[in-house]
């Protein structure tokens, strides 16, 4: 993850009915988490799915690949980061980490490509960091200065 700036993180429990039979987090609630995360860091830097629905735009995950490294059970306290990593054209990176908060383990890595599309196009817009750069109170919290990869 990128070491130049702070990583947004956010704290989630495992709850007892996210586990499965063998007692560990279901494969799908990392994804449940990192989109949590990744929702949740919007809103740090002040963009709500409203301002979004009112510009005609949806973030999309468009590949996402999940690397389970360690188990977690119920009752452990997680934390899980999001990095968005911008470029040129529609897509854009999300790297994310979920670590055990006890031992800062981390139990997996999730990397996801990603767009804006435009909700009534259909298709994904160019440049979606100018987006949500108009969008933000703090668009420093998404990474979206000029010295950061743009």
């Amino acid at each position: 993850m990128d070491g130049e700036r702070d990583v947004f993180a956010v704290r989630v429990s495992v709850r007892g009915y996210e586990t499965d039979s063998q007692g560990h987090l279901n494969s799908s609630v990392y994804l449940q988490y990192a989109e949590h995360a990744r929702w949740s860091m919007l809103q740090a830097a002040g963009i709500r799915q409203s301002d979004l629905l009112a510009k005609g735009v949806g973030p999309v995950v468009l590949e996402t690949t999940v690397r389970y490294l360690r188990e977690l059970r119920a009752g452990d306290e997680t934390e899980v980061t999001c990095a968005f990593e911008w470029g040129a054209g529609k897509t854009f990176r999300v790297e994310q980490e979920i670590r055990r908060v006890a031992d800062a383990v981390v139990a997996a890595r999730v990397t996801a490509v990603s767009g804006l599309m435009d909700l009534e196009a259909r298709k994904l817009v160019g440049e979606p960091v100018e987006y949500f750069r108009a969008l933000a109170g703090d668009a420093e919290v998404l990474g979206t200065g000029m010295g950061m990869g743009v």
